[in-house]
């Protein structure tokens, strides 16, 4: 009738055996032909690259995005989950780049972009078998046979219309501006991916160079004698030395109190003569530190403006830098309210080129340059000995001494140079947050150069509204970390000077015109020939040129943020130009999505960027903004309703899995050891989504051994007994049912209202906890086991049909609540249990309806009072622990002591599975302020010992002085106690107190929160026989196990012990022998004959020999 289990749960057997059946039934397939009464549901799936192997940190985020589809296909609605492949971009041209040896690009340029761009195409699905294994094990259900690849044209060509768009609406420029760049990939990086590599903890230099002032200048302004003959400079502070030769100005703020202050020309060196320092006032004592000083004078910021001062170091100048005229009135000082006082001088040193190009732009200040776009030190950077030297002047022959050195590298010796000189008055090290490349890991550089850029800046509160419309997981990501980065909205940085992603669409004349291409068959139409079957990838693209109007118009040489491919994928996935058609179709009908779940980092990668084009290509036209092209189809949303954001996954003892530290794990290894149920569960009941999560083989292990091993062996139970009684599992016997049975239907409703309700609320781990507290503790541990004989005596009566049909429709609805979360054995179970019952139900549990509650079997007093029952079993079993009696030991009686009324009226009507649960003769119940138990009172040293200090002795004084039963009640109900201590009154909070608790003489107790529960621990003799009884029963099952015996198997039993006080209790408990163990016959005292199965053991205080025989006729027994 049903399959029997297995004696060990082979998962990885399991799992092959389903994935056939689903093959065979074509079952994913026809999650989407089946009805869908409640219409489409939308799962975007975030694009993996593929170019290296998955890890198991990409098992946790494709088991999250596979629950709720499959769990919506069950509610009734139809789920396209389109899958895709992420194949542009840095990540792959550096693995490139490495595999081929390069370390700049023009060793790219001399290899060829085609033979490059060839490379990239070959090695980004250099693991796909790996990722399709990875996601066939896992049971991750996505279309892969049509999924979307970025590097296909009509990705890519999507794409294009998307600029075009912005383009039409003047939403995509050209600007000079400081962007972030990074000199390793020799390209711009946009504001979000810039801030996926920020790395905390960074050691940088921390140096105050000092500039040589204008003696005669500060003179003029008073401030100093005009004789001054000390070396006079202004300090300012940078963490950047590297950047000092593009120094071009020094800015103060223009209300802030300066100060001319003596001291040494070095801080920390006594030897050094006495110069002269302009600074803040306020920062004179933190800059200074234990160095000696004296202020000479002071005035306001503004009284310096236009002071002027001298370089330190000579940088190239340039006039190409979008500050007008290259006047040379750099070196000066300028006034600005963006300097603060809460760090550094108060003087900040301004290098236009790297970081300050709009405060250089407001003061006209020139720019100056030190470093490449490649990292390098320029060769006409080097030091300026003379104190007056003229950066205007022409430039020493040959290369400076810093020429060609990486721009990081070369801090340490411009730093050095520059206090050989004098010009440096303080010098260290700081640990910040630095923003390092997302992918190789090498510093990124604040410089200004020509970019493209997307205007989200104009849309920032249209991001902002359309945030608050969706649903977060957890919930403080919107006003958080998403919410705060919109709030600082920057534009977008588009282009790349790189090789291997979609190129911009954007062709400049050679009058400096410019057009922007939103479609192949524009191009043709503007090149005058067909291009449909151009390779949309540079260098093809880069050569079409064509002539308008007697102009001749070149591609502008970048690629586009891969990001932005990204975030183009609700439309690219279905190739959408703006046409009407079936791509046009597909988009309206699955947009925008309704679940999309990636990792945390992810709030300023794809989330940002589906969000940002989708606000501007959704926009209604309001606010004076331009109408987004999209607006006919449904105006002013993001590009999702709902996002889970996971935390990462960290090794078990906290630490970032890496390679080096060899604690990666490989996903393949755990799935072949424990199988992919088991690992799912582990990552979804382990912590909430959100949270980092440790990880380790042995905690999938303990996952699989709690949840699925239970699962199998209470199914393996039921299937055991049904199989030998064959019950109609259709029959009526609603009188039948008992209590228990009654409490066990509760509990299974109010489990799928609590399950549905937490998927419905995208809280997998409430589900998943749900779950397994009602298999292991509700079903296994509690049902099963106290009605085990209900199963047992084998007579096809009403009441076992009715633990059978309590049994079968809990594991039945276990199944199909599993099914989203752990869809392997949830299958099998379906199969076994279902299909083998109704040939008419659907041939696989992912086919199946969700089932909804029956609330009218909801019996929340019944379900309150079980509960109730089952916590005073475990306090008592842990007094039982601590008092060296065993479970199978009857004791004379139980004293319980519960929270309210209400709760001991439940315990009364329960009486009897109390008194079974803990093996007890009689149960009383205490008063609900009846403490029963003595305290010793101690302080909380480690919480409280500081606070307190020298008065914990007054207070082990008075803890010694006060009623310590009194302490004890408002300590458990949490409530603040107060004290007199050394003539103070001092109010501690509950934790503050530590609770020793002591037992009545003869009685083991335990209490917790409100319960108590105190056995007695007094024996008599007819209780100690009972005992032995009972241990004889336990060693009796024992030998059926080493006989080879099934559980359901008859016997006939000798028993004959040596201890005189076993002996009696073997008798006197006869009936209970045979009918505990199955026994048919029982001889006592008698030898058992040759052919049984006999062994000797321990029972009481002498042996006892056991032997058994099976009955083989089941039919002709009692």
């Amino acid at each position: 009738m049903f399959d029997g289990a297995p004696t060990t749960l082979d998962a990885p057997t399991l799992e092959r055996d389903v994935r056939a059946l689903w093959e065979r039934e074509r079952v994913f397939e026809r999650t989407l032909d089946r009805p869908a009464p409640r219409g489409p549901w939308v799962f975007y799936e975030g694009p993996p690259t593929a170019n290296g192997r998955p890890g198991v940190h990409h098992v946790l985020s494709r088991a999250f995005k596979d629950v709720f589809p499959r769990f919506k296909t069950m509610q009734g609605h139809r789920v396209t989950r389109k899958g895709g492949w992420d194949t542009h971009g840095l990540p792959v041209e550096i693995a490139v780049e490495q595999e081929l040896g390069f370390t700049n690009k023009q060793q790219i340029e001399d290899y060829g972009i085609a033979a490059f761009n060839q490379r990239c195409r070959d090695t980004v699905f250099a693991h796909i078998q790996d990722w399709n294994d990875l996601t066939e094990r896992i049971a991750f259900w996505v279309d892969l046979e049509s999924a979307y690849v970025t590097y296909h044209n009509g990705y890519i060509e999507s794409c294009w219309w998307v600029m075009k768009s912005l383009w039409d609406r003047g939403l995509l420029e050209e600007d000079y501006r400081t962007t972030w760049h990074s000199p390793s990939s020799n390209t711009t990086l946009a504001s979000h991916e810039v801030s996926l590599g920020y790395r905390d903890d960074v050691p940088d230099p921390s140096v105050y160079p000092a500039f040589p002032a204008d003696v005669a200048d500060l003179a003029r302004r008073g401030l100093i004698a005009t004789d001054e003959t000390r070396p006079v400079a202004y300090v300012a502070w940078t963490t950047t030395p590297w950047t000092l030769p593009a120094n071009t100005g020094l800015a103060v703020h223009p209300e802030a109190r300066y100060v001319v202050v003596e001291g040494r020309r070095r801080r920390d060196d006594p030897a050094s003569e006495p110069a002269l320092f302009v600074l803040a006032e306020a920062l004179v004592a933190a800059v200074f530190g234990e160095s000696p000083y004296r202020v000479v004078s002071s005035c306001r910021g503004v009284d310096l403006v236009d002071a002027r001062y001298h370089p330190i170091l000579r940088g190239r100048l340039d006039d190409d830098a979008g500050t007008g005229a290259a006047s040379r009135a750099g070196w000066r000082v300028v006034a600005d309210d963006f300097v603060t006082l809460e760090d550094g001088t108060g003087i900040v040193h301004l290098a236009p080129a790297y970081g300050d190009l709009e405060v250089g732009r407001r003061h006209g200040l020139p720019t100056a340059w030190s470093v490449d776009l490649t990292g390098r030190v320029m060769p006409e950077v080097r030091p300026i000995d003379a104190p007056g030297g003229a950066p205007e002047g022409a430039p020493e022959d040959g290369a400076g001494p810093y020429a060609g050195v990486w721009f990081k590298a070369a801090d340490a010796s411009i730093t050095r140079d520059l206090i050989e000189r004098g010009a440096m008055f303080a010098d260290g090290e700081i640990r910040h947050t630095y923003p390092f490349n997302w992918r190789d890991g090498t510093p990124l550089m604040n410089v200004v150069k020509k970019s493209w850029y997307v205007r989200t800046s104009r849309f920032r509160e249209q991001l902002l509204r359309a945030n608050d419309a969706i649903n977060w997981y957890p919930d403080h990501i919107r006003t958080g970390r998403f919410g705060k980065w919109l709030e600082g909205n920057v534009d977008w940085a588009l282009s790349r000077e790189r090789y291997w992603g979609a190129p911009l669409p954007i062709w400049r004349g050679d009058d400096g015109s410019l057009l922007c291409v939103g479609s192949v068959a524009e191009l043709s139409e503007l090149a005058g020939r067909d291009l449909g079957d151009l390779d949309l990838h540079r260098p093809a693209v880069d050569e079409v040129v064509f002539e308008v109007g007697g102009v001749t118009y070149r591609r502008e040489p970048y690629t586009v943020d891969v990001w932005f491919e990204s975030g183009a994928m609700p439309y690219a996935q279905w190739h959408y130009t703006g046409q009407d058609g079936p791509a046009a179709d597909a988009l309206r009908a699955h947009f925008p999505a309704d679940y999309i779940c990636e990792a945390i980092d992810q709030t300023r990668g794809w989330f940002y960027s589906l969000h940002a084009l989708a606000t501007l290509l959704t926009h209604d036209g309001s606010d004076d903004l331009p109408r987004g092209p999209l607006a006919d189809m449904v105006t002013n949303t993001s590009s999702f309703k709902n996002v889970i954001v996971l935390g990462h996954i960290v090794d078990e003892k906290g630490e970032k899995m890496s390679k080096s530290k060899g604690n990666v794990v490989d996903p393949f290894t755990v799935l072949d050891a424990y199988g992919a149920d088991a690992l799912r569960w582990y990552l979804y009941a382990s912590s909430p989504p959100e949270a980092t999560k440790r990880f380790s083989t042995a905690l999938v292990e303990e996952t699989q051994r709690d949840l699925f091993a239970t699962l199998a062996n209470t199914y393996g139970f039921f299937t055991l007994y049904a199989n030998l009684d064959r019950p109609d599992l259709h029959a009526a016997v609603d009188g039948a049912y008992t209590l228990g049975d009654r409490w066990l239907a509760s509990r299974r409703e109010a489990l799928t209202r609590d399950v549905t309700a937490a998927l419905e609320g995208f809280d997998p781990t409430g589900a998943a906890r749900a779950i397994r507290d009602f298999v292991v503790d509700d079903l296994s541990n509690w049902y099963v086991r106290r009605n085990r004989r209900r199963f047992w005596r084998g007579d096809g009566g009403d009441d076992a049909l009715a633990a059978y049909r309590s049994l079968y429709d809990a594991l039945v609805r276990v199944a199909t609540l599993m099914a989203p979360l752990a869809p392997y054995i949830s299958e099998r179970l379906w199969q076994d249990l279902v299909r083998r019952v109704d040939a008419d139900a659907a041939v696989s549990v992912h086919l199946a309806d969700w089932p909804e509650a029956d609330v009218a079997r909801i019996d929340d007093t019944l379900m309150r009072d079980v509960a109730v029952i089952q916590r005073l079993v475990e306090l008592g079993r842990s007094a039982r622990a601590a008092s060296g009696h065993k479970v199978r030991q009857p004791l004379p009686e139980v004293l319980v002591r519960v929270r309210s009324d209400a709760e001991r009226d439940g315990v009364a009507r329960l009486e009897d599975q109390l008194r079974d649960e803990l093996n007890v003769k009689r149960v009383r119940y205490l008063d609900l302020t009846d403490a029963f138990l003595d305290y010793d009172l101690k302080p909380n040293l480690p919480l409280i010992g500081k606070r307190l200090g020298k008065r914990i002795p007054a207070l082990r004084a008075a803890l010694a002085a006060a009623d310590p039963r009194a302490i004890a009640s408002a300590v458990r109900e949490g409530r603040e106690v107060s004290f007199d201590l050394d003539g103070e009154r001092v109010t501690l909070e509950p934790e503050a107190l530590l609770l020793d608790a002591r037992s009545p003489e003869g009685f083991a107790a335990v209490e917790d929160r409100g319960y108590l529960v105190a056995l007695d621990t007094t024996l008599t003799p007819a209780l100690v026989r009972e005992g032995l009884a009972r241990d004889a029963v336990r060693l009796v099952q024992d030998t059926r196990k080493q006989a080879g015996l099934d559980v359901s198997d008859r016997i006939e039993l000798w028993l004959r012990a040596a201890d005189a006080t076993a002996v009696q209790a073997l008798a006197e408990h006869e009936a209970t022998l045979r009918a505990e163990t199955l026994a048919v016959a029982l001889a006592l005292g008698d030898a058992a004959p040759d052919d049984a199965f006999a062994l000797s053991t321990t029972l009481g205080e002498g042996e006892v020999r056991i032997g058994l025989r099976r009955v083989s006729d089941r039919d002709t027994l009692p």
